[in-house]
This record gives structure tokens, sequence and C-alpha cells, in this order.
């Protein structure tokens, strides 16, 4: 399986949602400092299951949700996407007849999460 493309919103300075496609061959991210390309890394090390918020440059795991700029209020959860392309390798059964395959987490304010695989 490869990753295809990645959508991330409400995750630390991703408030709108983002969504980053990554074609055959080589795909880096980079811009300027302050633009969010390690955020990127932590939404990807997030969504496949991290635990540790520290891992994620946090000192708590609430600390992955927008909290909010000048412009703009918080927002209530996180929520990232990862999508694979199904090459058919090592996946379980029930997900051999997919094309593309959704791993899905989202955080909530209040501590509930929820972990989705294609909805």
């Amino acid at each position: 399986m490869k990753i295809a493309r990645l959508e991330i919103q409400g995750f630390k300075s991703f408030a709108d949602k983002v969504s980053l496609r990554f074609g055959s061959g080589v795909t880096g991210v980079v811009g300027p400092n302050g633009c969010g390309k390690s955020n990127v890394v932590d939404a990807l090390r997030w969504v496949m299951g991290e635990q540790s918020a520290k891992t994620i440059r946090g000192s708590k795991m609430s600390d992955v949700i927008f909290s909010g700029s000048a412009a703009r209020g918080p927002m209530g959860m996180a929520e990232v996407s990862v999508f694979f392309e199904n090459d058919g390798k090592g996946v379980p059964a029930e997900y051999a007849q997919y094309a593309e395959i959704q791993v899905t987490r989202r955080l909530y304010r209040d501590g509930d999460s929820d972990y989705e695989i294609n909805r």
C-alpha cells in the first residue's frame, strides 16, 4: 500500500481543511520556518495511532486541536484522514475489494475520540 493523500482539519495549525496529494516519485514538503511542515508529519503519525502527546510536540493530547488565533476562534475537534492506494498486498480480506483504504482519527475537546476505517 502507498499513501495517496492526507486530509487535515482542525489539527494544530490547520484550521481549514487541507488535502495533500502524494503522487508517484519523490514528494517533499517545503516552506519557510513556521509554516506547518512539522505539523504535516505530526498529523500522519497521529492518524496512524500515536498515543504520546510528547512525540507529536504537545504536553497533552488536546494540544493537537487548533486553539485559535487573533482572527479565528478555537476549533471543537481535530480530524486527520490518510488514504492508501490498495494494491491488495497485506490487506485484511474485508478490505481487499476497495481501491482505496481510508483511516480517520478524530479528537473532540471533551476528550471523546473516534477511529474509523473507510468511514
